[in-house]
């Protein structure tokens, strides 16, 4: 069986050369933690090595955090990327501009 998935493995990250590297590691994704796991998470970004991941609740967070050598190591295997780091965050709690206060708004004149 492991000899098959190998197998699998090795077949999508073939297939998957010709595509930007944030879209390799996206479709890598399920392949590389599994369909349970990949169902609570989802690749966000890429940059410089560091695979963003947004995550569904802390429960699948510590469950993440706590695989990420793997992770790291299968990301990288499978889409043909380098993958130095991942970031995991919890969706919604990333942090965005403050919306402007009423005093930086533009003015509208009529």
């Amino acid at each position: 069986m492991e000899g098959m998935r190998g197998m699998l493995r090795g077949v999508l990250g073939r297939s998957l050369r010709a595509m930007p590297e944030e879209d390799r590691l996206a479709a890598a994704w399920p392949v590389a933690c599994g369909s349970a796991m990949a169902g609570h998470g989802e690749v966000s970004g890429y940059d410089g090595g560091l695979v963003r991941i947004v995550v569904t609740d802390k429960a699948w967070l510590q469950q993440m955090q706590s695989m990420s050598g793997v992770l790291q190591r299968e990301l990288g295997k499978i889409a043909s990327v380098a993958v130095t780091g991942i970031h995991f965050e919890v969706k919604g709690t990333r942090r965005e501009d403050p919306m402007p206060r009423r005093s930086d708004a533009p003015t509208i004149r009529r």
